[in-house]
């Protein structure tokens, strides 16, 4: 999906960076890992390592160094270093009965990217969703410390629902407004289409039982099990708490939104209304 080097490099630092900030964390510093086939131009490399860079200052992290090899295909990612409170620390799996929760970003990032890879998307979906993958978790992080936070996790590769099912950790469950979730405007057509992944479904067959999909229309599905690069954040905060943190958090990312609330242990731990 993405053609342009220094895209690709931001998206890459976009995504290493968000482990620090799902866990209350401030980036300090980042080592380059690169694979790189050595018949290449390497100005391509230069854009790459330029757009980590780029995202790596706006974080306000030292790009330190890293470590390149050659190999066949292009490869690249950053080891990031940080710190954090340990009184603000956020883990992915310690959930509250009664907490909220927000999402940050859109979801439908896998779907749009594998519509672009046939050359049938959109060229401003294709926009969309790469401008989402280059922000920054940085402005919505920054807003949570006043708040009660019990848990927080990025969500990537293994999706919404896997992502959820972290945080329940078999002892709760998220009832999730399908109604309320932010989606790119246009993804249910790239989905009526055909354009789904191989992840989404072994994040499906990951799942099991664990959640009912079932009252869901079929493009719901494939959305909630879509794999999303450099995604939101979910974030897990008391009840009472919840419509003034997503205020402040819609006042850098307006597509974020309350999309499910925390309750005890039913027969699924996700189930939707």
């Amino acid at each position: 999906m993405i053609s342009d080097a220094a895209s690709f490099g931001r998206i890459a630092a976009a995504n290493a960076l968000s482990d620090i900030y799902a866990m209350g964390g401030k980036p300090l510093y980042a080592l380059n890992l690169v694979c790189f086939p050595q018949d290449l131009d390497k100005q391509l490399l230069r854009d790459i390592l330029g757009g980590g860079a780029e995202k790596c200052a706006e974080a306000g992290a030292l790009l330190a160094g890293g470590h390149s090899i050659y190999d066949s295909e292009i490869k690249y990612g950053l080891a990031i270093t940080g710190i954090v409170d340990t009184d603000k620390f956020y883990r992915n799996n310690t959930l509250r009965a009664g907490d909220e929760l927000i999402l940050t970003k859109p979801l439908g990032v896998g779907i749009i990217a594998a519509a672009e890879r046939q050359e049938k998307a959109d060229a401003a979906d294709a926009r969309e969703v790469i401008a989402s993958m280059e922000r920054l978790n940085k402005y919505a992080a920054e807003k949570l410390a006043p708040y009660d936070i019990s848990a927080c996790t990025d969500i990537t590769g293994f999706g919404l629902i896997v992502h959820a099912l972290e945080m329940t950790a078999g002892k709760l469950t998220i009832v999730m407004d399908c109604d309320a979730l932010p989606y790119f405007h246009r993804v249910k057509t790239y989905i009526d289409s055909g354009f789904i992944t191989g992840a989404a479904r072994r994040n499906r067959d990951f799942t099991g039982a664990r959640a009912d999909t079932g009252n869901l229309p079929t493009w719901l599905q494939e959305l909630v099990f879509d794999p999303q690069t450099s995604g939101g954040l979910l974030i897990a905060v008391c009840a009472d708490q919840a419509e003034a943190l997503l205020r402040e958090i819609r006042a850098d990312d307006p597509g974020a939104a309350i999309i499910g609330k925390a309750m005890s242990l039913k027969d699924h731990e996700i189930e939707f209304k």
